[in-house]
């Protein structure tokens, strides 16, 4: 079944025929599944409404393609490893098998407590295999699954309960997180109080932290699947039936329900995943998202599984119970692929190459970053001191809205250049227009990143708000998928990709991509996270504000703004140079590790009186302090 890319010239003709022959491409692409009833057409689509259908009336259960295809070849394999918080605490294997067995075991016990095809189901849980074995059972029997991040507050999960009309919510008691035991089940009883459709809460024992069940409604996990049948035949579904719902924070208002559905999810998350990580058979494949990402779904959950691979879940933090953790477990369970954020790199160089330096690493064979563009200082640091320099870093640009992987690296196979995302993935068309939606071609050009034909993984709507799927992704531009990011195409034809479009500031005319600044800024040795926003300016009509995380050791704060601010001017002109320089003690920032730029941007204009809901930020602390600084 494999579509792996692997040569470069393989690369160039596969995509040649993506883009001449999409509907060829990806039908056989999916040919190579399971499914119960094949499609009467590969693709019906229209950007205009948007109205976009793959695989038209093909019948399917993505489960099916997980586990039952799985089982007679590689039912003894290992499907999920999971790391515990607390190094002492056993791991726990699941071959494909067990894996098959506790999918279908829980898929019977939420069917006997009412939940069936096209309910939707919220999960709020920690990173435990009971949170990968609930969305695969949701999936197992056409229940659409919710998963929201379980560290976001009680209000933020009421507002996506109410917004999808949840029938259930499966959550735990508990949660360990490096020092840490939260309490989960707490958040959901307060949520619950102002949502009228969730019927059952199922309660999984992690803590053991003491618990309120409400009668009639709350029930233990362990007593719901006492007795039930570890066979449960799946659900037929069509290729566009909803597979779940994900909510992305809008900038404004209410959270937005990104609805992927089965079919083209299934195909793209499988294909991205073995081309872009090379995956081979037997490998050991680590993504340190949460599930409550769409990194967590594509590229824990559903691609590798799809794959047959071997995926890895970590429960805790990279600092816990030292700054070593991740290389520990690299070595521990032999990690073969390893995947994941800048943040977490720059948060890890901070504490230097001591805690890597008992660590062989040796087992790597490619290192990925994903979540926004990896600043130069960062990919070095990365490329060099964990991939020790052989292997390849695949510098992975996508959204929640793109379901999956589209500009990368393959690894090892097309060319890796720092901090560039460099070529499309085969089958994604990628253009670069100017403010009016002018296409810019050939190199060495600048613009909006735009997708001018669907993939199958594109998102389909917004769940019960069609027009705003309509007016955020489709409506900028007549025609063309808008991803809200600027993007450079270099002398070579590589991507780069330049952060929100949002967050461009135009001094004096010149308009900058605020990620530009802070790669300048990070460049200093002192500077170990900064962030850029514009502020109102008398004279230039927009100025920069910058918002640094520093080592302040043998440094004045005056002496490292003024040095933060030559560095700017030396590495990008002086007209990119710093108005403002605030050094910080942290960063606002939501639980994914996405910098709230919203935020900062109110700071700089003074305007603490509009800075929304913190509540759900990582850090809300960090806020005040800011505020605090920014008066001084």
């Amino acid at each position: 079944m494999s579509h792996k890319i692997q040569t470069l010239s393989g690369y160039i003709h596969e995509y040649q025929k993506s883009v001449l022959q999409p509907e060829e491409f990806w039908g056989r692409v999916a040919e190579s599944f399971h499914w119960k009833k094949p499609w009467s057409k590969v693709l019906d689509w229209d950007f205009e409404g948007p109205d976009i259908k793959w695989f038209v009336n093909g019948k399917l259960n993505i489960t099916e393609n997980i586990l039952d295809r799985h089982l007679f070849i590689m039912g003894d394999r290992p499907a999920i490893i999971w790391e515990p918080n607390e190094p002492g605490e056993e791991h726990i294997t699941l071959t494909y098998k067990e894996l098959y067995e506790k999918v279908c075991q829980f898929s019977n016990a939420m069917k006997a407590q009412g939940v069936g095809k096209g309910d939707r189901v919220i999960i709020y849980m920690p990173m435990v295999p009971e949170a990968a074995i609930a969305m695969l059972a949701c999936a197992r029997i056409g229940a659409v699954h919710s998963v929201v991040f379980a560290g976001f507050s009680a209000s933020s999960l009421a507002d996506r309960i109410n917004d999808c009309d949840a029938k259930m919510v499966l959550t735990s008691d508990g949660n360990f997180r490096g020092t840490k035991k939260i309490g989960v089940k707490s958040v959901v009883d307060e949520a619950l109080e102002s949502c009228s459709s969730v019927e059952k809460v199922i309660v999984l024992k992690r803590t053991g932290q003491d618990v309120a069940m409400v009668s009639n409604r709350d029930l233990w996990w362990s007593d719901v699947i006492k007795g039930q049948s570890t066979e449960c035949p799946a659900e037929e579904m069509d290729a566009e039936d909803m597979l779940f719902i994900l909510y992305t924070s809008g900038s404004t208002g209410k959270p937005k329900g990104v609805v992927h559905t089965c079919g083209g999810y299934m195909i793209y998350t499988y294909y991205s995943f073995v081309n872009v990580f090379q995956y081979q058979t037997g490998d050991i494949y680590w993504c340190t998202a949460d599930v409550g990402w769409i990194t967590g779904h594509s590229y824990i959950v559903y691609g590798p599984l799809l794959a047959g691979a071997t995926t890895l879940m970590f429960e805790g933090v990279p600092t816990y119970p030292h700054a070593g953790r991740f290389w520990e477990i690299v070595d521990k369970h032999k990690v073969n692929q390893f995947y994941t954020a800048p943040t977490a790199i720059r948060a890890l160089e901070a504490y230097g190459l001591e805690p890597i330096e008992p660590y062989s690493l040796e087992t790597l064979k490619v290192i990925g970053s994903v979540g926004e563009p990896i600043n130069e200082e960062a990919w070095h640091w990365y490329h060099d001191h964990i991939g020790k320099g052989n292997c390849p870093l695949v510098d992975t640009w996508w959204q929640t809205e793109t379901g999956g992987i589209m500009i990368s690296a393959l690894a090892g196979i097309t060319p890796n250049k720092p901090a560039h995302a460099s070529l499309p993935l085969p089958g994604i068309q990628p253009i670069i227009v100017d403010a009016d939606g002018n296409e810019l071609t050939g190199n060495n050009v600048q613009g909006n990143l735009c997708i001018k034909f669907p993939w199958p993984s594109i998102i389909r709507t917004t769940y019960g708000d069609h027009d705003r799927c309509k007016q955020t992704y489709f409506s900028t531009y007549k025609g063309l998928y808008f991803t809200g990011d600027g993007a450079k195409r270099d002398h070579d034809g590589y991507l780069r990709i330049l952060g929100r479009v949002d967050d461009v500031i135009n001094v004096s005319g010149h308009r900058m991509g605020t990620a530009e600044v802070e790669n300048a800024i990070n460049e200093h040795p002192k500077v170990i996270e900064s962030a850029v926003v514009g502020f109102p300016h008398d004279v230039k009509g927009q100025g920069i504000y910058a918002f640094a995380i520093c080592d302040m050791e043998g440094r004045t704060v005056e002496n490292l703004s003024n040095e933060i601010i030559q560095t700017v001017s030396k590495i990008i002109g002086p007209i990119a140079k710093p108005d403002k320089v605030q050094i910080v003690p942290g960063l606002p920032k939501t639980r994914s590790g996405k910098i709230m730029r919203r935020i900062l941007r109110k700071i700089a204009a003074g305007e603490m009186d509009q800075l929304g809901d913190t509540s759900t930020l990582l850090n809300p602390e960090v806020v005040e302090a800011i505020i605090e600084g920014s008066k001084k």
